[in-house]
């Protein structure tokens, strides 16, 4: 339910506070696209499930059986999911068998991140 906007206190600033000031370049447009794929594809209750399960495996990865016994959902729908996730970089897709293998691109997120939040990430790397 939507919160009445009477509650919500509006803070009284006068006009002579506010200085337009430039935030910086833009991202660059093919940038953009990139992130906007991955993040997209992230964005997804299924897909948010299967690389937390597979961040928190203890080996780095799981197999296509684990997630679908996990989710409690069919294994066609998971490696729809898998494949959403393989195509936009965040995973790495292992064939042993007739399983299919996968483990989360760190490096693809940690850039992800960087490129998406640049300020958050150079706060994060002086941190102690």
């Amino acid at each position: 339910m939507a919160t009445p906007l009477v509650r919500i206190p509006i803070e009284n600033v006068s006009e002579g506070l506010c200085v337009p000031a430039s935030p910086g370049p833009l991202i660059d447009r093919d940038e953009v696209e990139l992130l906007t794929a991955r993040l997209k594809a992230m964005a997804d209750q299924t897909r948010l499930q299967i690389l937390h399960l597979i961040d928190r495996s203890p080996t780095g990865e799981l197999c296509v059986c684990d997630l679908t016994e996990s989710l409690d959902v069919a294994q066609p729908t998971v490696s729809r999911h898998l494949k959403i996730l393989a195509n936009a970089g965040l995973l790495r897709r292992e064939q042993r068998g007739t399983w299919a293998w996968f483990s989360i691109r760190r490096d693809v997120l940690q850039d992800l991140g960087q490129r998406a939040f640049p300020r958050v990430a150079d706060s994060a790397s002086t941190c102690p």
